[in-house]
């Protein structure tokens, strides 16, 4: 059993189906929760073997991703912020968030973005094959995968609102947890 009082959220999706904003979102409003953008953390840490030229991203090393990650998840608290899941152990994950976007929406904001055309070609396959979703529901147990639109702002604010209470209800359901204080 684990003696986390926060738990720790995966918010995954295809680039442009708005992670990041999620991200933001809930750690503005949960404080006892910090957005941790993994991209962020491969420039940083260098947990990378070079860059990409054709699809203008980092090589990611996943052993030393991972060694990096498992410092800032122990505890809990990590809404994780990457276009993939299936790498995280699931006894680091609670829930796992995949944000799905209509393929015309996600084709405009991944223009507007100046993506290459093969990152742009591969990342609207991807969402067309539900790939990450698949992904999430192959690596972790199906309770724990939540599938939500993410087309327009007004469901982003209701998806944010789900989290919301979901993390309320863990908190609760986790209260014994906690160690004892002096």
């Amino acid at each position: 059993m684990s003696t986390r009082t926060n738990p720790n959220i995966v918010v995954t999706g295809t680039p442009g189906t708005g992670k990041t904003t999620h991200c933001e979102l809930l750690a503005e409003r949960i404080p006892s929760l910090r957005h941790v953008s993994v991209n962020q953390i491969v420039k940083d840490k260098e947990c990378h073997e070079g860059w990409d030229d054709e699809f203008q991203s980092w090589i990611v090393d996943e052993d030393k991703l991972l060694d990096e990650l498992e410092k800032e998840v122990a505890d809990g608290g990590c809404i994780l912020d990457w276009h993939a899941c299936d790498l995280f152990p699931q006894r680091w994950i609670d829930l796992v968030v995949v944000l799905r976007t209509d393929s015309t929406t996600l084709y405009d904001r991944l223009t507007a973005r100046n993506y290459p055309e093969a990152k742009l070609q591969e990342n609207l396959d991807t969402e067309i094959m539900e790939v990450l979703l698949q992904e999430a529901k192959d690596s972790y147990d199906e309770e724990i995968v939540v599938e939500l639109r993410s087309d327009e702002t007004e469901e982003m604010d209701a998806n944010v609102e789900r989290i919301e209470a979901w993390v309320k209800q863990w908190k609760e359901d986790h209260r014994g947890n906690a160690p004892a204080q002096n």
